[in-house]
């Protein structure tokens, strides 16, 4: 009996030696990066609600989400704004949600009445399990979907606990789920803001009182360089592409952000040879101060273009002027100043006189349809050195020039209202100013420095 007792243990203790070796092994390395906790557990101290009336409450310890009939989106947003940063949290979210969690994100009341708008990482449960993929909340939608990440896709864990980690650091944005590389993405429209956990708006038929819930929220903000991780996935680059949903949607780029092919200039049959640069994916007139056409004079595209949406980011120094031309027509005006079209005006409308000028004062200032009509005194603009969006929609002659987002004038070409206004400028010298069927697309040498990037357009 004890021979066997002995011979039985003989034959259990390296098994026993080898389970507690695994088990050792499996275990992951202890986490020395110093995190620090935005939320305490215990109360709502640093976060504030915006956007809609969702509830939110503390349930052990975890912040939990409710969903609620009639009201937009809901976000509990930190008081604190972040702009580099590495953040990790986990989320329970229930397989009916949507939800997600902002970045950088702001809340400005000249931007759609203050409408939360910004990055947003996914929270996906449903069949398309996009989460940790790339959102821009109120602004140009998907930025990097997991329509090719199928690991990542399948990373998520419906009715357990989930874990992000996100990178935001210089133009550059990572995530994981679960440990697994979901999304990196190269943009720098936003550089800073708040981190907001969103409780989606729901329809009518839907059932209210869904819950999401997230617990260890914690940041960390110094010594980036040293916990950043690498990612093994290409990334997205936003500047001077275009997204799959662009490529869908018949969009296509103007400025291939290198080389001058599409382009030449305005009066001329080829690419000014001096007075424009192509550096870092910016298209630049460089400042000549001499007044409008007297560098390198204006840019035009090669092709002419009838309906169309157009879309470019434009970058102004201190005290500039210069403009977005379309239906040019670059027959008329052989002589001196710019070539003859509808403008989208660009202007520093702070510093530069033209601000106050016009055939009706304040048609010369920013998004303005220069001279004819003034765009909305309650634009939204960024500072000058930050990079703005200019958007021009023209069908069936009923045009629309879009700022940053927001709608901020729209009018009837050739119609008896449009007329009147031309008769009245100084355009009336030029027959039928700006009812060409097509023209060119033109960038404006006003002697100053502005930049050209993501220059893209559809025809409609």
């Amino acid at each position: 009996m004890k021979t066997k007792q002995r011979i039985f243990l003989k034959n259990v203790a390296p098994i026993l030696i080898l389970a507690v070796l695994m088990t050792g092994c499996s275990q992951k390395p202890k986490d020395d990066t110093p995190w620090v906790p935005l939320f305490n557990g215990e109360n709502f101290d640093g976060w504030t609600v915006k956007g809609g009336d969702a509830a939110y409450s503390i349930v052990n310890g975890a912040i939990v989400g409710t969903t609620k009939h009639d009201t937009p989106n809901t976000f509990l947003s930190t008081e604190t704004l972040y702009g580099d940063f590495i953040l990790e949290l986990e989320f329970l979210v229930d397989p009916s949600m949507n939800s997600g969690i902002q970045i950088r994100s702001n809340s400005l009341p000249l931007y759609k009445n203050g409408r939360v708008h910004g990055y947003q990482v996914e929270i996906d449960p449903s069949d398309r399990a996009w989460s940790a993929g790339l959102y821009d909340e109120a602004r140009r939608g998907w930025l990097n979907p997991l329509s090719e990440n199928e690991a990542a896709s399948k990373a998520f864990k419906q009715n357990e606990w989930n874990h992000y980690r996100i990178e935001a650091i210089g133009d550059t944005l990572k995530t994981w789920i679960n440990d697994i590389p979901a999304a990196y993405l190269i943009d720098d429209a936003t550089a800073t803001g708040f981190i907001g956990l969103q409780v989606h708006s729901i329809k009518e038929e839907e059932k209210a009182g869904t819950e999401i819930r997230w617990k260890n929220i914690n940041i960390l903000t110094q010594d980036l360089g040293k916990y950043s991780q690498e990612s093994p996935l290409d990334p997205i680059i936003t500047k001077n592409s275009l997204t799959a949903k662009e490529v869908e949607n018949g969009w296509e780029l103007l400025w291939d952000g290198s080389t001058t092919k599409g382009w030449r200039g305005a009066k001329l049959d080829r690419f000014p040879e001096e007075g424009w640069v192509m550096a870092n994916g910016e298209l630049s007139v460089l400042p000549s101060g001499g007044g409008e056409s007297v560098g390198g004079g204006d840019i035009v595209t090669e092709k002419l273009y009838g309906d169309f949406e157009l879309k470019l980011d434009f970058k102004l120094t201190a005290a500039a002027n210069s403009g977005i031309k379309y239906y040019v027509n670059t027959d008329l005006n052989k002589g001196a100043g710019s070539s003859i079209g509808l403008e989208f005006q660009l202007l520093d409308d702070a510093l530069h006189p033209d601000a106050k000028l016009g055939n009706h004062e304040g048609s010369r200032t920013i998004g303005s349809l220069y001279d004819l009509i003034q765009a909305s005194k309650t634009k939204y603009v960024k500072p000058i050195g930050q990079w703005n969006t200019a958007h021009i929609i023209s069908k069936n002659n009923h045009v629309e020039h879009w700022l940053n987002g927001m709608k901020v004038l729209e009018y009837e070409r050739k119609s008896d209202a449009y007329k009147k206004l031309v008769q009245e400028s100084k355009y009336k010298i030029w027959p039928e100013f700006g009812e060409a069927d097509k023209g060119n697309i033109l960038l404006q040498d006003h002697g100053d420095k502005v930049s050209f990037r993501s220059i893209k357009l559809r025809q409609l």
